[in-house]
Order: C-alpha cells, then sequence, then structure tokens
C-alpha cells in the first residue's frame, strides 16, 4: 500500500471458528472512502444488507482512519460501524480516549468480527498482533471492573480497555461500548452486538514511542497541522481555557439552547424550562467540577470530570455532556445535578447509551400519567429512575421491555407517538421546532436521529461558518447537506467532529493529502462525503428503508407548537424534505442509480465496485 498513514494491517476475526487471520487494505477503497466511518461502511454493505443485526453473520468493525494516532490534533477517534439491533440501519458509533491511538500504535489499522464465539472471549492485541482469550471471569461484571482486571493482569502503563457491561451482554438494544476514560461509543447498540457474539472487551497495549504514523509528506504535514492547530487555539469555542468548550465541556449547550426555545423538555411537551440551570455546564464548573480531561492529541480538553463527595449520590465520573445532561434531565424532569450525575455513572458502569435512557425513563413517565401503563414512574423520580436503569441492564421484569428501546417499547403500549424517534433511534437534545435544520437532520440521518450526522446547530444557533434564521426552513435542505458530507469525510479521516467548529473543508483536505500523499482539494473532501452519505443511504435503501415515511418525525414536532422562545413554532419538515431530496439528487428517500453511478459507488453494470 501506497498510502501514509495507514499500517496496511487488519485484524479478521471468526469468533466461530476462533481463528484470526490479518489481510491488507484494499488502496482504492481506503483511496474512495478514506477510512473510518465510510470504509467501515463499505465492509458492512459488501458483508450484505440482509443479515440480522443480532446473528453470526452480522461483522462488527472496529475502525481508525489515516490520521488517527498521529500529531494531526484532535485525531484520537475510534468508529465501531454495523447492522444496528437498534434501528435495522447502518450505523456508526465513535469513541474518544487514547483506544484509537494506541490501536494504531500497535500496528493495526482495523478489526473485523464476524461469528460468534461459544463462550466469553476477549481480544488481545499487542505488537502487531492478535490473541483471543478466555473471558468466562469477566462475563456478568461491569466495565469499571473489566478495565480494572485488564490493568492488574497486564499493567496500566500504555494499555487501553474498551469493553461492554452487563447491557451489552444482555442485548439491551442500546448498550454501549466504554473504555478505561469513561470515553463512549455510544448510539445504535454495538455493545449489543458484541454481546451477542460473546465478545466482552478488546484489550490493546502499546506504547505511543516509535509508533506514530508518519506523514508521507513531511513538510507539507507540518504546515498543515500549524495551520489546523492555529484554527483551533484562535477558535471561539476550542480555544484552551478560554472557549466555552474547553471551559464547560459540550453542556455549555443548556443554557443557550434553552434559551432559544429548543431545549426538549417533558418528552419534549415543552422547548423550555426554568430548572435546566440547575444542571447546565456553568452551574457543573462551580459546583462539581474536579478536572477537565482531555483526548489523544487535543488541546481543547472538553472532556468534565466531576465529583459528588458525598450522600447517595456519592460518585466521581467522566463527564456530564450536554446530551446526557439534558435526556436524564430536562427531558425527564430531573434537575438535579449530582443525581444526574449519578445516573450516567450507572450508564458507564452498565455501558448503556445515556441518550436513548433517558428516552425510556420519559416514555414511561408520560405514559405513566397518561394511564396508559400502570408501571409507576414519576416525572424527576431520580431513585427510581436509577432502580429502572439496573433493570433494564439486566432485562429483569419491566427492563425488559425498556431493553428494546423506548420505539419498540412505545409500539407495545399501544402508543407509539410518544417516543421521540426516527427509524427506531430517540432524538438528542435539540428541539427541531426550535432549530428548523436539525430536525431536517434528525429525519434524514442514516443511523435514525441524530445531531451528529449534520450539525446545523453550528449554523443556526452559533453562526459557524456563517449564521443562518434558526426558524426559517427554507435553505436548510442545502444547508443540511454541507454539514452532512463535510462531517463523513472527518468521521472517516478519524478526526473529531468539534474540530469543525474551528477547521473546515481545505483543512482536512491539506491534512490528509500530507499525511497519505493522496492530493486532495477541499471540493474533493466535499465529494468523497458525498459519496459516503450516499454509500449509507444505499445501503439502508436495500435494507428496506426505501419509502420518505423513513425520513420523517414525529408528530408531536410537526403538530404541536414550541414554547419560551420558539412559542408557536412547528418543524416545517413539509418544506424542507423536499428541497433536500432535490439538493441530494434523490427521488423520495432513494439513491438514484444516476448519482451512484456519478459517485462511483456502481459501475454501469450496477455492480458495487
Amino acid at each position: 500500500m501506497n498510502l501514509g498513514g495507514f499500517k496496511n494491517k487488519e485484524v479478521v476475526v471468526d469468533l466461530t471458528a476462533g481463528t484470526i487471520n490479518y489481510r491488507p487494505i484494499n488502496e482504492e477503497d481506503a483511496k474512495k472512502y478514506i477510512g473510518g466511518r465510510g470504509l467501515g461502511v463499505k465492509y458492512v454493505l459488501d458483508n450484505g444488507p440482509e443479515v440480522k443485526p443480532l446473528s453470526p453473520e452480522n461483522i462488527l468493525c472496529i475502525m481508525t482512519g489515516p490520521v488517527t494516532g498521529s500529531r494531526s490534533s484532535m485525531s484520537g477517534r475510534l468508529c465501531v460501524v454495523t447492522k444496528s439491533p437498534l434501528t435495522g440501519t447502518v450505523t456508526d458509533s465513535h469513541m474518544g480516549g487514547w483506544t484509537a491511538a494506541r490501536l494504531k500504535w500497535a500496528g493495526i489499522d482495523n478489526i473485523i468480527l464476524a461469528g460468534k464465539s461459544d463462550k466469553p472471549v476477549y481480544l488481545f492485541i499487542e505488537d502487531g498482533k492478535a490473541d483471543l482469550r478466555d473471558a468466562s471471569e469477566l462475563w456478568g461484571k461491569g466495565t469499571r471492573e473489566t478495565v480494572k482486571t485488564m490493568q492488574a493482569r497486564y499493567g496500566e502503563q500504555d494499555l487501553s480497555v474498551m469493553t461492554i457491561g452487563q447491557a451489552g451482554e444482555n442485548t439491551v438494544k442500546f448498550a454501549s461500548f466504554i473504555n478505561e476514560h469513561d470515553r463512549a461509543a455510544g448510539r445504535g447498540g454495538t455493545a449489543a452486538v458484541a454481546g451477542y457474539k460473546k465478545l466482552k472487551a478488546i484489550v490493546i497495549k502499546a506504547p505511543q514511542k516509535g509508533n506514530m504514523p508518519q506523514p508521507k509528506l513531511e513538510t507539507e504535514y507540518k504546515e498543515a497541522n500549524k495551520k489546523a492547530v492555529k484554527a483551533i487555539l484562535d477558535g471561539g469555542l476550542t480555544a484552551p481555557n478560554k472557549g466555552g468548550l474547553s471551559v464547560y465541556g459540550t453542556n455549555v449547550l443548556t443554557n443557550i439552547i434553552n434559551e432559544v426555545g429548543a431545549l426538549p423538555t417533558k418528552n419534549s411537551q415543552f422547548t423550555h424550562w426554568d430548572q435546566a440551570e440547575k444542571h447546565s455546564g456553568e452551574y457543573v464548573n462551580q459546583h462539581l467540577l474536579v478536572k477537565n480531561n482531555t483526548c489523544h492529541a487535543c488541546p481543547v480538553g472538553c472532556k468534565i470530570e466531576v465529583e459528588v463527595k458525598d450522600g447517595k449520590y456519592k460518585t466521581r465520573v467522566e463527564s456530564i455532556e450536554f446530551e446526557s445532561a439534558w435526556s436524564l434531565g430536562s427531558n425527564c424532569l430531573l434537575s438535579d445535578a449530582e443525581a444526574i450525575s449519578y445516573l450516567i455513572d450507572r450508564c458507564n458502569e452498565y455501558g448503556l447509551d445515556t441518550i436513548e435512557l433517558g428516552h425510556c425513563f420519559s416514555v414511561t413517565m408520560e405514559a405513566y400519567e397518561k394511564g396508559l401503563i400502570t408501571e409507576e414512574l414519576i416525572w424527576g423520580d431520580a431513585d427510581s429512575m436509577i432502580d429502572l436503569t439496573k433493570k433494564i441492564a439486566y432485562r429483569e421484569g419491566f427492563g425488559g421491555i425498556l431493553a428494546e428501546g423506548p420505539a419498540k417499547a412505545t409500539a407495545s403500549w399501544g402508543a407509539p407517538e410518544l417516543s421521540m424517534s426516527v427509524k427506531g433511534q430517540s432524538i438528542p437534545a435539540y428541539d427541531p421546532r426550535g432549530i428548523q435544520g436539525i430536525g431536517l437532520g434528525y429525519a434524514t440521518s442514516n443511523r435514525g436521529a441524530c445531531h451528529l450526522r449534520g450539525y446545523t446547530v453550528a449554523s443556526e444557533i452559533a453562526g459557524i461558518p456563517e449564521p443562518t434564521d434558526r426558524l426559517k426552513p427554507e435553505g436548510k435542505g442545502e444547508l443540511l447537506k454541507i454539514f452532512q458530507d463535510m462531517l463523513a469525510f472527518s468521521d472517516s479521516m478519524n478526526i473529531c467532529k468539534f474540530s469543525s467548529f474551528s477547521e473546515n473543508a481545505e483543512h482536512y483536505a491539506e491534512q490528509y493529502s500530507a499525511m497519505t500523499g493522496v492530493l486532495l482539494t477541499a471540493d474533493d473532501v466535499m465529494k468523497a462525503g458525498e459519496r459516503i452519505y450516499n454509500l449509507e443511504r444505499y445501503y439502508n435503501n436495500l435494507a428496506g428503508f426505501d419509502k420518505e415515511e423513513d425520513d420523517y418525525l414525529p408528530k408531536r414536532f410537526t403538530e404541536e407548537p414550541a414554547s419560551g422562545n420558539s412559542a408557536g413554532e412547528v418543524s416545517r419538515m413539509d418544506i424542507m424534505l423536499d428541497e433536500y431530496y432535490q439538493v441530494r439528487g434523490w427521488k423520495n428517500g432513494k439513491v438514484t442509480e444516476e448519482k451512484l453511478r456519478e459517485l462511483e459507488i456502481i459501475d454501469p453494470e450496477n455492480q458495487l465496485v
């Protein structure tokens, strides 16, 4: 392989047979799909969109990108790609910390896992080699005990552990991987796939020294990296120790989003809550903050470690992210930051997506309040929420119903309209009535409702790269496409999305070109991102998501008016979706053959290339 940045080595594991093989990366695929998310989706599509998510045939891809583990700022991201048991779509979920860097430093780019083991195992990686080892004594353990066991066995220095907890073992449909720094590959239920396969953990032993990926064009790389670092240091949000993201973490957004009337409250019945400040970044910074942590090669340090020093919610955990604080907080009318911290701690211990868990609570609370179910859960009842968290992780009683996800749970109660979800995945912390573009993003996200596929909030709220009217639906199709395509590229290069608050497509093009030696322009970056986004949509079309109705929001957002400073607004999907399809060149939600050929996803004979 001629590309810089890659180790050109993938580990291919057959868990059924217990065998491990190694293979190089197809250079043409790497050029077309970049790495990380894009290349992982190509592997999942090649494996077949008809496979069942929880089956030996489904593959689980642990992916890095061409700049992972390098000197490039914010290059410590790892991507898990599979067919989601929560949504049935292709999904990718990203993890920060040092896991990705250590995988690359160990001489491995990617891990592809297929089959199903007949006993619990973990994969140990060191010096370019992988080994399946017995994990029977770890099965049933939480993530923290698993990490501590591996650290005792292999030494804490130069070690990273990404593991599933009890939720993954019990195939909870929104189970998450967690690593040694409480970083999560959170959404889509990727850890449920691992649990089904009896894969407890991936353990990586690798020092940085001498193992960093080396750029193909050293002089150009130094200049490109210098420009990228300057953009981050000068960024309004990303500036170390000055920008809001660095000082308050992602939770800096709570008060901002609440103020504009776009904070979904009480299961999205309202869009403003006068108690939200009590779990905001500013409040946490003043009352609970103990440390600002960071990931590999990141100067921003948005990871806020908090401590509750005594009482029934005593814990030390990283961290109260905006999405977690909102989903477990305002979404459920819980304002107690200490209780929210403890709930996040439980999610990290069991390996649960905090966003989806909060929706489990909120739909249950609303259903009980309306007399639709007899299971009692009162708005803001933290102790009952904590108790139910364990029941969900272990699939005990009523928890087993919620373990299927809020969309399926509410459908079983005859009240699917209570689930604020798209394609089976629940919305994050931005109400689409108060921020029009993000609603379109939820509806058209290839992994179900998600803000990270196309973060139009950057423009609609923060004015990055330029401001747009958050309440105006016109033009949002074009705006969203730009964000979706650029972030598809950054996810595939595997650089943190927060870099996009300061960097642009030109920064990405220069860093990628210098690292790999394949010269791309900013336009090429956007084209590659468009190819990746269409590849995902093509997979979903083949998997049965081929109707316009699949790209729509719950009626609460399109029919029930917002409150607060967005009072009276509803999501204007009727305007935005048609415009989006036109900009994308799709027909009623389906990628056309013409578009697939234009992007070189299929050839003139309609074969994948």
